[in-house]
């Protein structure tokens, strides 16, 4: 197993950080970085001092900005990619993967245009053999903390198990945990709406709002994502899991989280766009929202806190009134499939 070539797609924090986990492992990584500036600083330095500081990239591991030679000969490929870039990555690449690659999404979101998950779009991208091959890697992993070496544990899901158990066994290392799910909808969906009710928790906090104000929306957070989950096909269980709760806890809690800090951000008054450009990096939270708002009327689901959330985002909804609004909905059963069940 050791003898894989692994390209990596995407130098920012978390691809450097899983290019640091495998070289560590002593696989031969490729790690590509779209701008060539970056990739020599990367290269020479052997360090991302922009995207994660004083983590030191291990000898194994190369990083360039030429797609062909850092695919030539893989074996595994990582997109770690923001996901409104995956279907332009899957098309820039196809032809430089074999039919026995191994294609990893790392991505938490979802294709505005099309509503679909990020597996779907590479299943439409590469067709043939390597629709096949795909697999997710999801959970509470913060890059900041696995670049340092500290105790995560994760998911892959796959359409094919053999396939999970081989990236479970690639990525598998004495600090990084890695569980196989096949609930592969119900792990993207979780990964993806995590980000909503992260920017919602943030937006709460900057309001000045406390602990119990965060509980109550991690809490309901996680009751309208399985809500959707279930209506698209997922399994309940995935998220009372390291996908569902437990991606959604890490991400609503830390500063790590740049949906978390983007939401403190709009909740202390700053422009949607002057958050988003002042970030750096991607907030993968703002275009799900998107998404989520369309979902809720294409199944006909109830996520007030989604709605209230694109509602500050887009719709120049004051803040405070949309918690208001979360707050004076009608009266409601918190067991909602008990409450069915017994009318």
């Amino acid at each position: 197993m050791m003898t894989k070539r692994i390209a990596v797609l995407g130098a920012g924090s978390w691809g450097t950080a899983l290019a640091v986990l495998l070289g560590q492992k002593n696989y031969r990584v490729n790690l590509w970085a779209r701008k060539p500036e970056l990739a020599r600083a990367c290269q020479n330095e052997r360090t991302n001092r922009h995207y994660l500081p004083g983590v030191i990239i291990p000898p194994l591991v190369k990083v360039d900005y030429d797609q062909e030679r850092v695919l030539a000969g893989s074996d595994v490929v990582v997109l770690a990619v923001p996901s409104h870039s995956v279907r332009e990555v899957a098309r820039e690449i196809k032809s430089y993967l074999h039919n026995g690659a191994i294609v990893i999404n790392t991505a938490k979101g979802l294709e505005n245009s099309s509503l679909l998950r990020i597996s779907q779009v590479l299943q439409e991208e590469l067709m043939g053999e390597l629709s096949k091959r795909i697999a997710v890697l999801s959970g509470p992993s913060h890059a900041e903390e696995v670049g340092r070496g500290l105790p995560t544990a994760v998911v892959v899901s796959a359409p094919d198990i053999k396939v999970a158990k081989t990236v479970q066994d690639i990525f598998m290392a004495s600090y990084f945990r890695v569980y196989t799910n096949p609930d592969l909808i119900g792990v993207e969906i979780a990964g993806a709406l995590k980000n909503i009710i992260a920017l919602g928790t943030g937006i709460a906090e900057g309001l000045g709002y406390g602990d119990n104000t965060k509980a109550a929306l991690i809490t309901r957070g996680l009751a309208e994502i399985t809500r959707l989950g279930l209506a698209v096909g997922a399994d309940a269980s995935t998220f009372a899991g390291l996908a569902g709760i437990g991606d959604l806890v890490v991400t609503c809690t830390s500063m790590h989280s740049r949906n978390h800090r983007a939401g403190i951000q709009i909740g202390q008054g700053e422009p949607l766009d002057r958050v988003v450009a002042n970030m750096g990096m991607v907030v993968e939270g703002v275009n799900t929202t998107r998404v989520a708002y369309d979902l809720t009327k294409k199944y006909l689901v109830e996520m007030p806190i989604a709605t209230e959330t694109f509602k500050v985002l887009f719709e120049g909804k004051n803040a405070r009134e949309a918690v208001v609004s979360l707050m004076t909905r009608d009266k409601s059963h918190e067991g909602e499939k008990e409450m069915l069940n017994a009318n």
